[in-house]
């Protein structure tokens, strides 16, 4: 405590240096502390105070305010925002003088010292503080809460609470300093702006709000008074409770007092004004602080809110760097215009609730919706069924985000069951096969299979969805189905670590931070991976291929009001358009005929590609579907553990049924947003692949015929037999054609002859030409397709057959060809009468 000979000292010294009126009070320490104030620093700037930060959003189609986040409740006004009344409260309650003096009241000064020597407190005798040496002990304070450190915070809050004379004679320097610098005007707006009006009120427009539900630009005389009351004592006088009011109405009439004195308050408001209870005009109003406090009208937008929060250190529009960017946003005072459409994620969340309800209590039920623009990256929508709380909750509530990484949200994401499909499809199509190609879907045993250039193993028996699939099909339709061992089928003409790397290009991680899993159940879709991950990979696909990063704002405007600009978009060419059109073309198939996303398409919002997916215990529930403008993902599933979503039922039947009708739900209303419009067909090449030419089976045998197939890298299947004149057991006819270009690995059909048409080629090596052509047309044979040719013989074989072909004895068509070869004597010719 500042005994009287500290404030003398002060006082003397201050006259000395003359930066108050000359007043007749000294002492004999003045001179020598005069070096000692002038070796102290003199400025201080009153800086960027810290203050919220507001999220925006879109609701009926304008930017609306939804969430405030701050470290200190403040909102920063202009001079013309603050409220006449509270300007003369502070002046005329707590330095009279403001005014007059350069930033030190030598009176007050005196006072203060004679009330401590009667025995007061610092202060008792009118304080010692002027306005301007308060405002360098809130900066000061201020200063102190920015340090990076808790251990420096506290250092630096003691420094400027300190009750030394050396803290006293710093403080009267800066303040010196401050009234160099800035005006009058400037000084009390920066004191009201800065002062602290208890529980977690910064700054008379945070107070105004919390305790009067009104703005600092509309203040009442008494309510300007009970503010001020506050500030010396704001634990023990502020508004937030009646038992304060006392306290707060006793110091509250001495400032209302010092106004009617001054002839800024009439006496008849005067007396009004220190009649009223504390009750009658305080209208408590919570600060809605963080993103749990985001109101009801706005429920389901916290986890969006939470995951721009958690984004912070990646937004370049707040500094250079991760350590700028959190330092600013602790400043605050930026206005965030996010992505997020409110009346869409209310519309999701109201869905989500209803379909994998938080009250469910037999399992741990999960739930997200979350949509994503292609071409953007822009996250629309984001909503889960579990309510946010920043704390543990009940079993209805989590601190978790489901749709974002573990980063982000705290998740280890889920495992994306048939929806990773869409990777190992992708990788097909880029290898130069086609959806026409056909696979075998019976399930089998794979030996081993191909992971970066290597022969991998173990082996890996998979199984389909519906055990009564198998047999050929083409890949187009196993995407429509779902079919398990098809896809695992597709792999084994891949490389693990290319489908991997195909997932990974589109954006897809798991959401542990770890690398993906490239083993054969992978295909399936073992990997863990987070909603909002998915759902970015599938707008790239519906984009030709563009895969876009998931961002969260639009702009940001700065405490100074300028336009800051927003998140960049991050965009890069994953897969080529043409594959990309191809999984398009192929994941529509799931919405129509018996595919497995069939009632998930609203139908009013252009062309839709889904893909649904399963986990293999149905532990896990998943369907992503987009259009050309939104790209949607909804998930359902066990938070913990593997209960089956196909023996639970839920308000819509069986969980793992809805979510059909879940989507279709969440996007008939995204679609009335966000139309779309018709997705480009791909070329023929990614329908049919790098294309074979189906060879002429025509005549040979069934094993000849699967060689030849096989080595042309086709598939084939035996129709049965026909009746022909060929030989029986040969091939008769294949379907498509010989010439016929189709999709590598495509079933080529055939049939052989049953021999009902052939007839036996009679013998007739040896026999005069004119007794052969007599036995083949007995034998029913076509003589006019009979050739002849006349080779080198003796002269006595002249005219006689040396050989047939068909050869005599064989079975032969009786429209077949036939080629005699007959003896032409020593010179080879056509002796002339040998027919």
């Amino acid at each position: 405590m500042l005994g009287f000979v500290g404030f003398a000292a002060l006082a003397g010294l201050l006259v000395t240096i003359g930066v108050t009126p000359a007043l007749a009070v000294g002492s004999v320490t003045a001179s020598s502390s005069v070096g000692i104030f002038q070796s102290l620093p003199d400025y201080i700037s009153i800086g960027q105070l810290q203050q919220r930060n507001t999220l925006y959003a879109t609701s009926g189609g304008k930017q609306v305010p939804f969430a405030t986040l701050y470290d200190q409740n403040r909102v920063n006004l202009t001079w013309d925002q603050v409220s006449p009344n509270l300007k003369k409260a502070a002046v005329d309650g707590e330095d009279r003088r403001f005014y007059e003096h350069g930033g030190v009241d030598l009176t007050s000064l005196v006072r203060a010292a004679f009330g401590t020597i009667s025995g007061g407190s610092l202060g008792a005798g009118g304080g010692g503080s002027t306005l301007t040496m308060q405002l360098v002990k809130n900066i000061r304070l201020a200063q102190a809460q920015n340090a990076p450190t808790l251990a420096q915070q506290k250092s630096l809050a003691a420094e400027a609470t300190d009750t030394s004379i050396s803290r006293k004679l710093q403080e009267m320097k800066l303040a010196i300093g401050l009234e160099k610098k800035y005006t009058k005007d400037q000084i009390l707006l920066a004191y009201l702006n800065i002062a602290y009006f208890g529980d977690q009120a910064y700054g008379v427009e945070a107070a105004a709000e919390h305790y009067y539900n009104t703005t600092a630009q509309n203040l009442t005389p008494v309510q300007a008074a009970s503010l001020i009351a506050i500030v010396q004592y704001p634990t023990s006088r502020n508004l937030a409770t009646p038992k304060n009011y006392p306290a707060n109405e006793a110091r509250r009439n001495v400032i209302l007092k010092s106004m009617n004195q001054l002839g800024d308050l009439s006496t008849p408001d005067y007396t009004a004004a220190v009649a009223s209870n504390p009750a009658s005009y305080v209208k408590l109003s919570p600060p809605r602080q963080g993103c749990a406090a985001i109101a009801a009208q706005y429920n389901g937008a916290q986890n969006f809110c939470d995951y721009v929060q958690r984004n912070v250190q990646n937004y370049s529009f707040l500094g250079a760097n991760k350590t700028q960017r959190e330092a600013n946003w602790k400043t605050g005072g930026y206005k965030i215009y996010t992505t997020l459409n409110l009346d869409l994620n209310n519309n999701a969340k109201a869905q989500i609730d209803s379909y994998a309800p938080n009250t469910e209590t037999r399992f741990d039920l999960g739930g997200v919706v979350d949509s994503i623009q292609p071409g953007t990256g822009r996250v629309i929508v984001m909503a889960q069924n579990k309510n946010y709380t920043a704390g543990s909750g009940n079993s209805t509530q989590t601190s978790l985000n489901y749709s974002t990484d573990e980063a982000y949200g705290n998740s280890g994401g889920f495992q994306t069951g048939s929806t990773y499909k869409a990777f190992t499809l992708a990788d097909w199509l880029a290898k130069g096969h086609g959806l026409d190609e056909e696979v075998d879907a019976t399930p089998r045993t794979f030996d081993t299979s191909t992971a970066c250039g290597k022969q991998v193993g173990p082996t890996y028996t998979p199984k389909n969805d519906e055990g009564y699939i198998r047999g050929y099909m083409s890949v187009e339709t196993a995407t429509a189905l779902s079919v398990n061992v098809a896809f695992v089928a597709m792999a084994q003409q891949l490389d693990l670590c290319d489908i991997r790397s195909t997932a990974e290009s589109l954006g897809v991680h798991r959401a542990d931070g770890a690398q993906l899993e490239d083993n054969p159940s992978s295909v399936l879709g073992t990997n863990y991976v987070a909603p909002l991950t998915m759902g970015a990979a599938y707008a790239a696909i519906a984009d030709n291929g563009m895969y876009c990063s998931p961002i969260v704002v639009d702009k940001a405007v700065g405490p100074d009001g300028k336009d800051l600009g927003g998140q960049p978009k991050s965009c890069k060419q994953a897969i080529s358009p043409e594959v990309a059109q191809g999984v398009v073309y192929a994941m529509k198939g799931t919405l129509t005929g018996g595919g497995t996303a069939v009632g998930a398409d609203p139908g009013n919002g252009g062309q839709m590609f889904a893909k649904t997916g399963t986990t293999d215990k149905a532990d896990q529930i998943w369907l992503i579907g987009s259009t050309t403008a939104l790209t949607t993902v909804t998930w359902m599933g066990n938070v913990e553990g593997q209960t089956s979503l196909r023996l639970m039922y839920g308000p819509h039947g069986q969980y793992a049924s809805s979510r059909a009708s879940l989507f279709y739900n969440v996007q008939n209303a995204n679609n009335g947003v966000y139309p779309g419009g018709t997705f480009t067909d791909p070329p023929q090449s990614e329908i049919s692949g790098s294309g074979v030419t189906v060879p002429s089976l025509t005549g040979l045998t069934s094993d000849q015929a699967e060689s030849a197939l096989i080595n042309a890298g086709l598939g084939y299947s035996i129709a049965g037999t026909q009746a022909s004149a060929l030989p029986q057991g040969q091939v008769t006819a294949s379907d498509p054609v010989a010439g016929t270009s189709v999709a590598k690995g495509q079933r080529i059909t055939f049939y052989t002859s049953d021999g009902s048409l052939a007839t036996t080629v009679p013998t007739v090596t040896g026999q005069p030409l004119k007794t052969a052509i007599s036995a083949f047309q007995n034998a029913g044979f076509d003589t006019s397709k009979v050739t002849v040719t006349y080779t080198k013989t003796d002269d006595s074989q002249k005219c006689d057959v040396q050989s047939s072909n068909p050869a005599g004895g064989s079975s032969a068509a009786k429209t077949a060809a036939i080629a005699l070869s007959v003896g032409g004597g020593t010179d080879g010719k056509d002796p002339g009468n040998c027919s």
